[in-house]
């Protein structure tokens, strides 16, 4: 089956102008019921912003999709999940549910997933090859969803991070899609970017309007839901952690976040103001250059995946070698390692400085 790159830019165009015309609909109707974040000692933003802006990519991508009507034995079952996960995070947004009812809503969302058949079945490691995951398929599926969708969720700290951090995981993961010819994948993910940049334009520092609950936790659930439909299933070396080097800076910060709380005795479902993207702005790095910092690590790692799909043993190392060094510098940067110090990036500035001190001669 191929592609037709004109229903595809079509479908894009589709969603990326719905989800920018809809924003408006969305903000009016978020300031009527009072969806509306207020400022507080965690939170970055000093002025009452309306959210559920989540709506808007929602609608924006549904309607992309049912322009391209992609046909899958999954989509009914994905499309029940997407809307129990939009219904579970627009209550959150509305009345700040407990985080045992977002988990339960996120649960009910992955079950429909389960139930089709959309499973991780099996990991293709190195040296090992493919190994069936059997009974803890199910296991490792519920984690994975529940994982990204609160991964997504705990980034959104930020004008418009968790929507580009989003576009570039989608992006890398569509450029894979057609590489490796996933139609649904790609059709899926086109209209998921359309909708996340329409939203951008309105959503960007300084931002006239949230995604909320209601969007992050939608992004996180499709992309965990698109990457098992494609990453998940194939069978190249080192495939099983293609997906987790996408997701690099959110799976970093979710781990980190869970680390400091179990390790500080809190509730790790909570809410603080430690994460990656505070500790940036902690670090001196303004608004703005936080978050395009942020978007740059990701595309690093999004491009470092797609070299990885389909390496050689050489490539692989090298790759790998990379990864980790860009998680390191990304860590320090944040602050979150050698007791603050950050001795690689100040290092990298020297360089930067005496280059572009050359120049000037």
């Amino acid at each position: 089956m191929f592609y037709d790159y004109t229903e595809l830019t079509i479908a894009f165009f589709i969603s990326l102008i719905a989800s920018f015309l809809l924003t408006y609909l969305v903000k009016s109707l978020a300031l009527k019921i009072g969806a509306v974040d207020h400022p507080d000692h965690r939170k970055i933003h000093q002025e009452p912003v309306p959210r559920i802006g989540g709506l808007a990519i929602f609608f924006g991508a549904v309607l992309g999709v049912l322009y391209i009507q992609p046909a899958h034995d999954s989509l009914i079952p994905i499309a029940f999940g997407a809307l129990v996960i939009i219904i579970t995070g627009f209550l959150d947004d509305l009345y700040t549910i407990r985080p045992i009812i977002k988990l339960t809503g996120q649960l009910i969302a992955t079950s429909f997933l389960i139930s089709s058949g959309l499973i991780i079945d099996r990991l293709t490691l190195p040296i090992i090859g493919m190994v069936d995951l059997g009974f803890f398929s199910v296991m490792i599926t519920v984690l994975w969803v529940v994982g990204i969708t609160n991964a997504i969720n705990l980034i959104d700290g930020l004008d418009g991070l968790a929507t580009g951090v989003s576009t570039i995981a989608l992006t890398t993961i569509f450029i894979m899609s057609l590489i490796d010819t996933q139609v649904l994948v790609a059709y899926i993910s086109i209209a998921l970017i359309g909708a996340n940049l329409g939203f951008l334009y309105h959503n960007f520092y300084p931002a006239k309007l949230y995604m909320g609950d209601t969007g992050s936790n939608f992004l996180g659930y499709m992309i965990a839901v698109v990457s098992i439909l494609g990453l998940f299933k194939e069978v190249a070396i080192f495939s099983f952690i293609i997906p987790v080097i996408i997701l690099a800076v959110p799976i970093l910060d979710t781990a980190l976040a869970i680390f400091r709380r179990a390790y500080r005795r809190e509730n790790i479902m909570g809410a603080d103001n430690k994460h990656l993207h505070y500790e940036l702005l902690a670090g001196g790095y303004s608004h703005r250059k936080t978050v395009l910092i942020i978007y740059g690590f990701s595309a690093l790692f999004g491009l470092m995946a797609i070299l990885l799909s389909n390496a050689s043993t050489a490539t692989v190392l090298i790759v790998t070698f990379l990864v980790l060094s860009l998680l390191h510098i990304f860590a320090e940067l944040a602050g979150v390692v050698l007791g603050g110090r950050r001795p690689i990036v100040n290092t990298l500035r020297k360089i930067l400085r005496k280059l572009e001190r050359g120049r000037g001669k």
